[in-house]
């Protein structure tokens, strides 16, 4: 019995085993064939998909070239613009000639050397004359700077560059050299400013550009060697062999920098056009040349110069400022890199030169000493600090009813510190307190850096014990000598943007946007001009000085920029920012695109940006008629030949370049935007002015929010 039960058991085994075999096979080609009929689906489904795509495509095609007619029609306003500002600085030229105010035309060469040429031999010394005349040189300097950034090449040759260079350079200069004159004027009657408690001499004198600070050591009491000017919180502490000796401390701060490279005060915003038509194209490479000029001048930190190229006071002159500008061989080798990168493009080489300007940048050579500042990465900011030790001249003495007064003809001396004769010996260094201007805003503790004329450059050594007291807004530091201060900022610790937003408040008026890791900034436009409505710090307005004034983006940029809130991308930021980059094409068509339907839609940082790689860029869309905050956004991507609605949001877990159901491809922005549009949105982006439309075209340049976000 115990062997039968054995022997069916095996069967039963053999049996159970072919069965589960069977059902394995059976299975197996089930899976198989399910996988079949799914391999099957899918690329049916990715023909029909790869068929619709070609028909968008054909259809795309199909209309290219009467989308691009429209948009040209609708990119002659950028045109009209250019023309707009041709007349406009015609009409200032000849509103000047009309006025006969007394001031010179800066670029006439002869009334602009006729002004400076009376003024030299101008002897009134009186500091109040010299500030007041001082304000109107400054006016002159800037309408120069002013040219010099915002007249295209097609208005301006290159002689009138080199002309208007050297003309800021000698009307620096010389309100230099009067400034010294009439502080030695004022030493020579020291005792009119006598303090009646120490007996020194002190005064301040300030206007809304300089503040001198001048004490006179009259008595020579070791006790006196420290002195704080009230007036304007700045201070110093001598070593006593100074505060027996007769010398004088001047703390000259100019509320400007006239010592830093003209190339540092000079630089530009690239202002690219990418057009379609043959006129447009001609037009955008005459817009765009300057800039590049500007940018080779920019190229390098300058070199050591020859005695012959020094000024006066040891800044360069306008010849030399351009020939430190970037060598032939590389601009030359640069070009042909562009000619190609233009053809695979289908981009004008002339359109794309400021932009791959970063990559010529890349052959400058590093700075090795690291006691020189970078001025592609540090900025002055708060204007300079001349800090001076000077020889006091002879007093007037009161003999009787005489006043008598030994006269030198020397001029303004330095006092020598340390003694020249003992450089070996360790002298005891300077300290100097200094209260920073409520003008400026400093993010961060502020670099002291002290001028080097020999080698034209900002340095950090010789400048020791830096205490900066953040609510006080003061700084106080030891130097070895007495030098020429400036307080440096990191010029991109507001980039990269944290978000950004351009949004429609009425008819030819807008809001941008810009959140930065330090602040919120706003700013208004309005027709052809634009307004600083706020800078919220810490939730915080600041900068109520410079809010609530309408101004050109030109003007705008400068006035920021020497308040210390840098947002403007210079032609080196992407070496000391983490750059979102993007192809030339799609960047600044994107830009000019934008502004040409600011009118009517608000426009805003995407996330998928940074997915969508360097070909293309991605931002949110909304239509936006009313003043009030934008809803309902949606994600569009762009690049500059072809533009498509994306079907995913903002919330989505992974970018895809899927098209919105219903939607199609178009060459344009503004058509695509169009499908989606109201009439009442299109109306409006066809009304739009052309100054307005400018303006954004400007800031949107200037910010470039989709690299640098």
């Amino acid at each position: 019995k115990s062997s039968g039960k054995k022997k069916v058991s095996k069967a039963e085994q053999l049996r159970l085993q072919k069965e589960e075999e069977e059902r394995r096979l059976k299975e197996e080609e089930e899976a198989q064939f399910q996988a079949q009929q799914e391999e099957a689906a899918r690329l049916e489904k990715e023909r029909i998909e790869q068929e619709q795509m070609e028909k968008l495509e054909a259809k795309d095609q199909e209309r290219r070239e009467s989308e691009l007619a429209e948009l040209h029609s609708l990119e002659q306003k950028f045109l009209s613009a250019q023309q707009w500002k041709m007349d406009y600085r015609a009409y200032g030229k000849w509103e000047h000639y009309l006025s006969c105010d007394g001031n010179p035309d800066p670029t006439v060469l002869q009334e602009i050397n006729t002004f400076m040429s009376l003024w030299r031999d101008d002897q009134n010394e009186d500091v109040q004359l010299v500030m007041e005349k001082g304000e109107r040189v400054l006016n002159l300097i800037e309408k120069l700077q002013l040219l010099l950034l915002d007249t295209p090449p097609g208005e301006i040759t290159e002689k009138e560059t080199v002309q208007y260079q050297e003309s800021i350079l000698e009307l620096q200069n010389l309100l230099h050299q009067k400034y010294n004159g009439a502080t030695e004027h004022l030493l020579k009657t020291a005792n009119m400013y006598e303090d009646s408690e120490t007996g020194n001499m002190q005064a301040v004198i300030k206007d809304k550009n300089v503040t001198f600070c001048i004490w006179a050591n009259l008595k020579k009491k070791v006790r006196l060697k420290n002195h704080m000017f009230c007036d304007a919180q700045h201070g110093f502490d001598l070593p006593k062999s100074l505060a027996m000796s007769s010398v004088a401390v001047r703390i000259l701060h100019t509320h400007y920098d006239h010592v830093s490279p003209l190339w540092l005060q000079c630089q530009s915003v690239p202002r690219l056009e990418v057009l379609d038509s043959k006129e447009l194209t001609q037009h955008s490479k005459d817009n765009v040349e300057e800039p590049e000029e500007e940018e080779k001048k920019a190229g390098e930190e300058p070199s050591m110069p020859t005695e012959e190229e020094m000024c006066s006071d040891g800044r360069k002159t306008a010849v030399s400022f351009k020939e430190n500008s970037n060598s032939i061989a590389d601009i030359n080798e640069t070009e042909e890199e562009i000619e190609k990168k233009s053809e695979i493009l289908d981009i004008p080489s002339q359109v794309q030169h400021p932009l791959t300007q970063e990559e010529m940048d890349e052959k400058e050579e590093a700075i090795t000493d690291e006691n020189i500042v970078d001025l592609q990465q540090f900025v002055p900011v708060g204007g300079v600090y001349h800090i001076d030790a000077l020889q006091l001249p002879p007093q007037v003495k009161q003999i009787k009813d005489w006043s008598m007064v030994e006269v030198l003809d020397v001029g303004l001396q330095a006092y020598p510190y340390p003694p020249e004769e003992a450089e070996d010996a360790t002298h005891p260094p300077i300290q100097i307190t200094l209260r920073l201007s409520d003008n400026v805003i400093y993010f961060e503790d502020p670099v002291i850096a002290r001028w080097d004329p020999a080698g034209q450059q900002w340095r950090t050594d010789g400048i020791s014990n830096i205490t900066y007291e953040r609510q006080a807004k003061s700084i106080t530091f030891e130097m070895r000598a007495f030098y020429t201060i400036a307080l440096l900022q990191d010029a991109h610790l507001n980039m990269p943007y944290q978000a950004w937003e351009l949004r429609p408040t009425g008819m030819d008026e807008a809001l941008l946007i810009l959140t930065t890791v330090f602040a919120t900034i706003q700013i208004q436009i309005k027709g052809n001009q634009c307004m600083l409505s706020s800078v919220v710090v810490e939730e915080k307005d600041v900068l109520s000085y410079v809010t609530g004034k309408w101004l050109s983006p030109v003007d705008l940029r400068a006035v920021l920029k020497k308040a210390g809130v840098n947002i403007f991308p210079g032609a080196y930021s992407h070496k000391y920012v983490s750059v979102n980059k993007k192809a030339p094409l799609a960047e600044v068509r994107a830009y000019q695109q934008m502004a040409l339907v600011a009118s009517a839609f608000a426009f805003a940082w995407s996330k998928w940006n940074l997915e969508a790689g360097q070909e293309q860029v991605v931002f949110k869309v909304s239509e936006h008629l009313k003043a009030d905050s934008v809803k309902d956004w949606s994600l569009y991507m762009f690049n500059g030949q072809k533009a498509q609605k994306l079907k995913i949001t903002e919330t989505s877990e992974a970018f895809s370049e899927e098209l919105e159901e219903d939607s199609e491809f178009h060459s344009t922005l503004y058509h695509m935007l169009k499908d989606f549009a109201s009439k009442e949105a299109i109306d409006k982006v066809e009304t739009a002015n052309f100054l307005f439309i400018d303006v954004v075209y400007q800031l949107l340049l200037a910010t470039r929010v989709l690299t640098y976000s």
